[in-house]
């Protein structure tokens, strides 16, 4: 195939394939592919609901045609699936989406085509699910009539430095030919350079690992924050005294959520365990990070009796709903189970979040966010989310909407210490 008349889709417009998709049609010809047919509408529109593409970069993007009709696949020399790898209710890897998109592009495979998968699985996956889906569909065979890739994303949702190009992109595939083809296509976009390995099933482990890596780290950082909260000392301030240490590692307590560090580990665990080893680090990490929603609200609870305050009788605002800070991501955010544990002691429970959307947050947690806020209104105030905006805000701004007992709680560390009652 010739690098330079490859024509690509993109499967899966979300966070990664989005901007994935407009850089490479800086290039060369590129179809973006949906089902979600909303999403389609919007960003043939020039907006992208995730905000991490522009409508004046979308509009730039000549080469990029957005679509949901599995017609416009038939002509592509290069599939590249983005599509998401979530965990089901037992924690286990749900592959239903990426069954499906393979099953879509083996009805359009041809001889010479290559599929490539970014999305986070466990080793072996491409090839032990993914593979025999494309091959079964489209009566080719792998490494003699078509050929797959591994090349993991690392988006950061929210991240406007370390970005799609600024990142060293890990690829593979599977044969010495195809590995080369793939490298060389992401060298053309990407300015931080490639990283080749072996073979895919190491481009799918370093991918798990890296988000298991930094999960144990705030594990182990939340259970000091547990400690310290015990001994009645503040826990930034420990951490900032032993982060004098040129080898300690910088990191803080706080609740884990999005769709990579609260989700890859257990991609990893899975893998494992089918294999017959039973893992243990990673999974007390797990049990530490599920459990730190119900941690912040169980201590505010404590917090709000020592006061006198009537917990089925009051009022709490969480300030924050997504994931992060700046950033609309609402996937997998621990405030929920803040929330829910809350309302399981019957308090009356307000969120308010700028940054997410009402319509995700009802359809997806059957929640309804509170859209203004009220001076003078709520016994307990929880700075869950360290959006800029409440940074803005400030301490007095963000107390005048309690009540005079009211409890202020910086789970974020967004004010100065002196500011807050509790922190986490």
């Amino acid at each position: 195939m010739n690098l330079q008349n490859a024509k690509i889709a993109v499967l899966g417009l979300g966070y990664v394939g989005l901007p994935l998709a407009v850089e490479f049609s800086k290039h060369r010809s590129v179809i973006g592919f949906d089902i979600d047919l909303k999403r389609i509408s919007e960003l043939q529109e020039s907006y992208d609901a995730t905000l991490e593409i522009s409508a004046s970069e979308i509009e730039a993007a000549k080469e990029l045609i957005f679509t949901s009709l599995i017609d416009d696949l038939h002509d592509v020399d290069v599939y590249i699936v983005t599509v998401p790898t979530p965990i089901d209710e037992a924690k286990a890897p749900d592959l239903a989406r990426l069954r499906e998109v393979s099953k879509m592009i083996s009805g359009v495979l041809r001889k010479g085509n290559v599929v490539i998968y970014e999305s986070t699985v466990y080793p072996g996956a491409t090839e032990e699910v993914c593979v025999p889906i494309l091959e079964a569909g489209s009566s080719l065979v792998l490494n003699n009539d078509f050929f797959v890739g591994y090349s993991p994303e690392r988006i950061n949702p929210g991240d406007k430095v370390n970005t799609l190009t600024t990142i060293k992109k890990i690829t593979s595939g599977s044969t010495e030919v195809a590995a080369k083809f793939i490298d060389d296509l992401y060298k053309s976009i990407i300015s931080a350079g490639t990283h080749r390995v072996s073979s895919i099933k190491v481009a799918e482990a370093a991918k798990v690992i890296e988000n298991t890596q930094r999960d144990l780290n705030i594990a182990v950082i939340n259970e000091f924050s547990k400690i310290f909260n015990l001994i009645g000392i503040d826990s930034q301030e420990v951490l900032e005294a032993a982060g004098t240490k040129w080898n300690f590692l910088s990191f803080k307590p706080g609740l884990v959520g999005g769709h990579c560090i609260s989700v890859d580990p257990y991609y990893l665990t899975f893998k494992a365990r089918m294999l017959g080893y039973q893992p243990e680090v990673i999974l007390a990490g797990r049990r530490i990070n599920d459990g730190m929603g119900v941690y912040v609200a169980t201590r505010l609870i404590k917090e709000m009796s020592q006061r006198g305050i009537r917990i089925d009788q009051s009022r709490i605002l969480l300030l924050g709903f997504t994931f992060k800070g700046d950033c609309p991501d609402i996937r997998n955010t621990q405030i929920i189970n803040i929330f829910r544990e809350l309302k399981a002691y019957n308090a009356m429970v307000d969120i308010y979040d700028s940054w997410a959307d009402r319509s995700s947050v009802k359809s997806e947690y059957g929640v309804e966010l509170v859209e203004s806020l009220t001076k003078g209104h709520y016994d307990a105030l929880v700075l869950a989310v360290d959006h800029s905006e409440y940074k803005l805000w400030g301490e007095g701004k963000i107390r005048a909407l309690g009540k005079s007992n009211h409890v202020l709680y910086d789970v974020k560390h967004s004010l100065p210490a002196e500011c807050s009652d509790i922190r986490l």
